[in-house]
C-alpha cells in the first residue's frame, strides 16, 4: 500500500492510501490544512488538538450543508421529472385526440369527394 507525507499545521505525517489515490490524498490533506490555517488566522493560537477540531467540525459542517444541498436538489429533481412525465402523458393524449380528429375529418373529405364525383356529370369524349 503506497505512503505519501502530508503536512497539516505545520507538522508532517505519513499515511497511507489505496494505490492510484497519492495525489487525491494530498490534495485533501492541503485543503484540510487550509482550513486549519484559516481558523488558525481567526481565532488565534489556541492548541493544536483544539484547532484540529475545531477545522475537524467546520469540515463535517461543510459537508452537512452539502448533503442538505443534495438532498434539497435531489427531490427539486424528482418534482421536475414527475411534471415532465405528465406533460409527456399530456402531450401523447393530445397527439391520439389530433390524429383521431384528423382522422375524422380524411373520412368526411372522402365522402364529399365521394359525393362531387357522383354528382359530376362525366364528360364525353
Amino acid at each position: 500500500m503506497p505512503e505519501v507525507n502530508v503536512e497539516i499545521n505545520g507538522r508532517k505525517y505519513r499515511m497511507a492510501c489505496e494505490e492510484g489515490q497519492q495525489q487525491h490524498l494530498i490534495g485533501l490533506a492541503e485543503r484540510f490544512d487550509r482550513q486549519v490555517e484559516g481558523l488558525k488566522g481567526a481565532v488565534g493560537e489556541i492548541g493544536d488538538n483544539r484547532l484540529t477540531v475545531m477545522a475537524g467540525i467546520a469540515v463535517v459542517d461543510e459537508l452537512a450543508e452539502a448533503e442538505r444541498r443534495i438532498a434539497a436538489l435531489e427531490r427539486e429533481v424528482l418534482v421536475l421529472t414527475r411534471a415532465g412525465q405528465e406533460i409527456s402523458a399530456e402531450i401523447e393524449a393530445l397527439e391520439e385526440k389530433f390524429a383521431a380528429r384528423l382522422f375524422d375529418a380524411a373520412k368526411m373529405l372522402e365522402g364529399v369527394a365521394g359525393v362531387l364525383d357522383e354528382a359530376a356529370p362525366v364528360p364525353q369524349g
